[in-house]
């Protein structure tokens, strides 16, 4: 904890005992917090108006009002206080009761400074996480982000609920969700508001190294462990000393590794590969995975005890298809950061490409909108983004989507006038289009996926879709 942190913090000491209660006053201002000192509980409520305490620490047995009474006293008070009790070995049991009504922690006499200066320390840091997250609150509230992170819909409040969670223990992280949907950015918001906030994020993706190297780069490695290995190497482990280790697309990661890294989340120790000293390994491992964990399991592909170590707490991030309401916030979010680093004029997005963006399915999810938004900055010619300068596939995938969503929402056409005279085969190739757009934009484009959810065959499909200019998606093989 720096002083400067400590300087932020007021500390009251209420003690009935005067030698007690100087001594503890001086030894925490020396630690470089703001004191001020109460004979019970009465005269503690009677200066927490002036003084503003944000730690209090108080005996459990006083005159007048005790540490349980003030205890109490202060909830009905409504204000923000984190309280630390202070009581003989008699009276243990009421400590433990004063922490059911709210108290932090205690701590028996006689007073042992380390073990307070330890909870001292981790309170302040409770503190700043709390201050962080009020920063993150209200601004979800006024821009919609959380953080890096951008959303203000249902599923991603829950995710940020989960992430609040989570920050402020030391508990192992998996986090799951398709390629795209900003696995890292959850890491790094976890890491931000976490006691190791001033500490390293290291970063690796287990699926970017061979698979020779991957060992080597998670725990290091010693001279002349390997061929090549000239010199001693730390590893990621070691990188990430008091900090956080994000491993992503852990699944990639070998059996062999498995169990080395198993090992290290059990015992907090780990040896370099090719050494025989063990390191100590404070370190919070957060992983994350697009694949089905459970299924490679059940297939022998990964450690089921490995497994339940980094499943400790599992945030699940939404596809962007399912959270439709925050794609004009991202890409308007985009669009600001493109234009400022291209120097563009371009301010806005056009309501009807934002209407086709809406309706699009986004596969490659927020790091494809990200992708589509920085092309239409760079090629935009006018101040808004206008639909023509969206990618083709966007265009036409997102307006059958919009035409379907339209059709599905008002059923099926209604029956003409036919007094007034009616071209059934013009309004049948309509009603043909408009289904097989459907089924398109039901399946992400993939005309195989599609032909089946109309029951016809693919070649009947793959006729009328070319007959009526439909296309599949970047990624349906079977158009090639």
């Amino acid at each position: 904890m720096s002083a400067s942190n400590a300087a932020s913090e007021r500390v009251l000491v209420v003690e009935d005992e005067p030698a007690t209660r100087l001594g503890l006053t001086e030894l925490i201002r020396t630690w470089g917090f703001t004191t001020d000192a109460a004979s019970d509980g009465e005269e503690a409520l009677s200066k927490i108006t002036a003084f503003r305490p944000s730690i209090i620490i108080s005996d459990l047995v006083m005159p007048r009002m005790g540490g349980l009474e003030l205890l109490r006293a202060l909830a009905d008070d409504g204000g923000d206080y984190t309280v630390l009790i202070l009581t003989a070995q008699g009276t243990v049991e009421s400590a433990v009761e004063a922490i059911k009504d709210g108290a932090y922690d205690y701590l028996t006499k006689p007073i042992e400074p380390q073990r307070l200066k330890i909870l001292l320390d981790k309170i302040v840091e409770r503190h700043d996480t709390l201050r962080e997250v009020k920063v993150l609150r209200k601004q979800l509230r006024d821009h919609g982000a959380f953080g890096q992170m951008i959303g203000s819909g249902s599923q991603m409040r829950k995710v940020y609920q989960i992430i609040e969670q989570a920050a402020p223990t030391s508990a192992s992280v998996l986090i799951w969700g398709e390629s795209g949907t900003g696995k890292e950015l959850v890491a790094q918001t976890i890491h931000q508001l976490s006691p190791r906030a001033h500490q390293p994020f290291v970063p690796i993706n287990c699926a970017a190294i061979p698979e020779t190297l991957l060992e080597s780069e998670i725990f290091g490695h010693e001279k002349g462990a390997f061929t090549g290995a000239f010199d001693r190497r730390e590893g990621c482990f070691e990188l990430a000393d008091r900090g956080t280790l994000f491993l992503d697309e852990i699944a990639e990661m070998t059996p062999a590794t498995q169990v080395k890294l198993l090992r290290v989340l059990q015992e907090r120790r780990f040896r370099r590969l090719g050494g025989t000293t063990e390191v100590p390994a404070d370190v919070r491992v957060v992983a994350a995975t697009h694949q089905d964990l459970p299924a490679l399991i059940a297939g022998g592909r990964f450690r089921e005890d490995l497994f339940y170590r980094i499943n400790v707490i599992q945030v699940q991030l939404p596809p962007l298809r399912e959270r439709r309401e925050d794609i004009g916030l991202l890409a308007e979010r985009f669009l600001h950061t493109f234009a400022a680093q291209m120097a563009k004029p371009v301010t806005g997005i056009a309501s009807e490409a934002l209407r086709i963006l809406t309706a699009y399915h986004w596969p490659g999810n927020v790091r494809e909108l990200q992708n589509v938004i920085e092309r239409a900055v760079a090629l935009e010619q006018t101040p808004v983004v206008l639909p023509e300068t969206l990618p083709a596939h966007v265009r036409e995938l997102g307006g059958a989507a919009r035409a379907a969503d339209a059709l599905a929402a008002g059923g099926p056409p209604a029956l003409p006038d036919l007094e007034a005279g009616f071209d059934l085969e013009a309004r049948g190739e309509e009603f043909y289009r408009h289904y097989l757009a459907l089924a398109l934009a039901r399946t992400g484009g993939v005309q195989v996926k599609a032909a089946e959810m109309l029951g016809m065959s693919f070649r009947s499909f793959r006729y009328y879709a070319k007959k009526y200019g439909l296309r599949g998606g970047p990624d349906d093989s079977a158009t090639s």
